[in-house]
């Protein structure tokens, strides 16, 4: 079939064309420089080669800088191949994203892509790099926690059978990367950084899923939040993060969150905050059936930690969450304090179901003796804990010296 060339109506007079489409598939090439100092736009064409040639098709996005000035909302996606060898830049226009972004459900979070569908195979090769420009997101939050409109760098949206591959993401708007509504979802060989270089933290630059990633980030690595169910997640490294988390969850009691059957295998994590934890609100529904297996971590704030009351002690003793039947084998590393673990469960749903074994945790500097906290936990004599003391509901998440 002879190619058509389709040009956009701001290169009338280029022979560079935009999109390329040739049978089914669809290959965007970035617009030029508009020499106006104003950024071209490369979504429109992004746009329309998804909606061409996103059945049964081929996607291609070229090497080079594309600039995405727009929300892309692609639901439809179906035995679809999408390479990306270039840049995605999101723009810099902050109050565009904050009014357009696209709703999630989960805790009021929004996106600025939205993938779903069937079938869908997103490649990178090592060469895909994601840029949120996040440094712009860091400065005009100023370290006020999440805000309404800040969007998820990329989230997939009622997806089934998907693939993302070899895909960096540097300085996201917010959290990386989203999974809602989806099955089959394998993700690998991506790498994450967001580091603040001012004084604003990047506050909640959440990552998620699943095999060989390497991540660097202010928050959570690698987080399962309400209603996630069977998911492996293994070969992951994080750096200067919370490592690999259940939660946070239940912050809204009239919407129970449940997590079940998560495995967690082969984490390394160094200097972050936490290595195997599970934080929850006192609200309602469940987390059972977690394992933290093979974990290697270097200089870890607080190593195993759970709470029902996170960032308050209230309703810790009151809590009807449940948490049951975790596991942790094969955890070994450094403490940067003397707490090798700190759990407190509710008095009202008291923990059950715990299990740890082969745990060798040490403090770093070689000396102190590690304490294991323990509140409420249901047959604790049988469950590998060598408990040394109690663990307050009021315990930090975050220590700042030897307890």
């Amino acid at each position: 079939m002879k190619a058509l060339t389709l040009l956009t109506s701001l290169l009338p007079a280029l022979g560079h064309a935009a999109l390329n489409v040739t049978g089914s598939t669809c290959t965007v090439t970035p617009l030029p420089a508009t020499g106006t100092g104003k950024e071209p736009d490369d979504t429109p064409q992004i746009l329309q080669a998804f909606k061409q040639c996103g059945t049964n098709g081929k996607i291609v996005l070229t090497d080079g800088l594309f600039h995405i000035g727009q929300i892309m909302d692609t639901l439809s996606f179906n035995n679809v191949d999408i390479e990306i060898h270039g840049t995605l830049r999101w723009s810099s226009d902050i109050q565009y994203w904050l009014r357009s972004s696209l709703p999630v459900t989960y805790a009021g979070r929004s996106t600025a892509w939205r993938v779903g569908g069937t079938d869908i195979r997103i490649r990178g090769f090592g060469t895909a790099l994601f840029d949120g420009q996040g440094q712009l997101w860091y400065d005009q939050n100023r370290g006020q926690s999440n805000q309404n409109g800040r969007p998820i760098s990329l989230t997939l949206w009622h997806a089934k059978n998907v693939l993302i591959d070899g895909i960096t993401w540097r300085q996201s708007q917010f959290w990386h990367t989203f999974v809602a509504y989806s099955e089959n979802i394998t993700m690998t060989n991506l790498d994450m950084n967001a580091t603040s270089n001012s004084q604003w933290s990047t506050w909640n630059s959440n990552n998620i899923f699943l095999q060989n990633w390497t991540v660097t980030c202010g928050d959570d690595c690698i987080s399962m939040k309400g209603n996630s169910s069977n998911v492996h997640i293994s070969n992951v490294h994080c750096y200067e993060s919370g490592c690999a988390v259940i939660g946070s969850m239940g912050s809204n009691a009239a919407q129970p969150d449940y997590v079940s059957n998560i495995y967690y295998d082969n984490f390394t994590c160094t200097h972050s905050s936490n290595a195997a934890w599970i934080k929850t609100y006192s609200g309602t529904g469940y987390v059972k059936n977690v394992t933290f297996a093979n974990f290697k971590f270097t200089d870890v704030n607080q190593p195993i930690y759970v709470t029902p009351c996170i960032y308050s002690s209230s309703g810790c003793d009151s809590s009807r969450l449940k948490i049951s039947d975790i596991r942790w084998i094969n955890i070994t590393g450094t403490s940067r304090y003397n707490i090798a673990s700190a759990i407190h469960c509710s008095s009202a749903a008291p923990c059950d179901g715990f299990l740890f074994e082969n745990i060798n945790i040490t403090n770093k500097d070689g000396r102190t003796t590690d304490k294991y906290l323990c509140s409420n936990i249901a047959n604790q004599a049988q469950s590998g804990i060598p408990c040394t003391g109690t663990c307050p509901a009021s315990w930090p998440q975050q220590l700042s010296g030897n307890s």
